[in-house]
This record gives C-alpha cells, structure tokens and sequence, in this order.
C-alpha cells in the first residue's frame, strides 16, 4: 500500500513542475524573441537500502527548444531580428556578457542601448552608446549610424556597431533571467557571419496548440495519480475494516 501511494504521490509532485514548466512557456508565447524551454519524464530509481522497489517519477529539463519564430515587420527603427542563427551581445546585471535573440530595443535617458527587458546591448569596446540624433539606422551587419541634431543627411556617421555572435546551441544554457550563457561561463567572439533585418521583430517559437494540449494532459495526468492517492486510501480503509471483523 505504501509503495502504491509513494509512486503516485512523487508521480504528482513532478506532474506540477512539468506544468510550470508547460505554464510559462504559454505565458511568454507573445514574448519577443522568446525560446520554449522542453521537459521530459524518466524513471529513477532510489539508491539505499530498503528502498530498491522505490521508483522516483522525475521531470528533467533537457534544454531549450532553439527552432526560430516567425517574424513580424513593425518599420521600427530600432527593432531588429537576427536572420538565420546568431545571437546579440548583452550586459547582465552583475556585467558578465550573455545572449539573446531579443531584437525590441530602446535608447534610455542616459543614451545607452538596451533590449526590451532592460539589458544593456554590447557593441565593439563595450556597451553601446548613442549620442543625440534625428534620425538612426542599424545596418544588417549590426553598424549603427545616426545622423547628428540639427545636421543634414551627409553628416551620417557610424557611432558602434552591435556585438553579434554563433556559438553553438549545445554551447549554451538557459539562465533564471531568461538569457543564454555560455556552459563554460566564457564570452563569445564576434562573428561576422551573423546579420540581421532592421524593422523587423522575431516573435516567441512557442507553438500555442501543442503547449495548451500539453497543459491538459499534464492537468489529466495529475487528477489521475491523486484518483490513486485516493484509492490507496479506501483499501487501507476496507482491510482494516475486514481485520476487525476476524
């Protein structure tokens, strides 16, 4: 009986992380640029004495779904996305350097570059600064041009030029702040291969029809291990009930 309520009881607990797991990816599908993070089940069983029928039912996360997302012309000049595989350059809040491929980005007060969710853009000798301008073009190869306040069109001059990198994606790993890190905590070199479309932003890579099917099996799965729970407890039930009467 107790091995019958362990297996369902573990069961259900690695149920719930595989759903909040399944939940934010469905909460990010409308996050620029965002990568599905991928979840699987096995069976490991519990070291020690005493325990060899213990079967632990464990949720592993195995990595990010790096497939590319449609993208969305918005005829903005400061939004890009990258073609084909690459990543942008970003300073972390503790100032090591890590990746994305999110492209919505913004000029602070201060005139530093940053994405979407506020991280600084990296570009040849450090984070990118833009100076006042009228107007401001990335070029595919990530060079950034403006044109000076109160200048014509023929005083357009290079200010930086985004820091765009390759590695590999079985070289990278998924932080909690949602960017990719190295695995070997190193910094990328700037890959000259990698470019990019000005104007243009790359939506999530979250498929929204598998992700809410998934929700309702792991939903079915969960209701199914405590129906076991359960009925472990009406046996316990009825064999004590059928000892008293002996």
């Amino acid at each position: 009986m107790d091995k019958m309520i362990y297996l369902a009881m573990t069961g259900a607990k690695q149920t719930e992380y595989a759903q909040a797991i399944n939940s934010n990816n469905l909460a990010n599908v409308s996050t620029t640029a965002f990568r599905a993070d991928l979840h699987s089940f096995s069976s490991i069983p519990i070291d020690g004495p005493g325990v060899e029928t213990r079967i632990n039912a464990v949720v592993d996360s195995y990595g990010t779904d790096f497939s590319k997302g449609p993208v969305q012309q918005t005829g903005r000049d400061l939004d890009i996305a990258l073609r084909g595989d690459g990543f942008i350059a970003v300073q972390t809040a503790d100032g090591s350097e890590a990746y994305t491929r999110r492209g919505d980005l913004r000029v602070e007060a201060g005139g530093l570059l940053v994405t979407g969710d506020g991280h600084l853009v990296m570009g040849d000798g450090g984070p990118v600064a833009i100076p006042p301008n009228s107007s401001l073009l990335i070029g595919g190869d990530g060079t950034i041009s403006v044109q000076p306040l109160g200048q014509g069109p023929e005083t357009l001059s290079i200010v930086d030029r985004i820091k765009l990198v390759k590695p590999g994606p079985e070289n990278l790993q998924k932080g909690p702040d949602g960017l990719f890190h190295l695995t070997d905590e190193t910094t990328a070199a700037a890959d000259a291969s990698v470019s990019l479309t000005s104007g243009a932003l790359e939506q999530s890579n979250v498929n929204v029809a598998k992700t809410l099917v998934n929700m309702i099996e792991l939903a079915r799965q969960y209701e199914m291990q405590v129906n076991v729970i359960k009925a472990s407890e009406e046996n316990a039930d009825a064999s004590a009930t059928l000892m008293r009467l002996g």
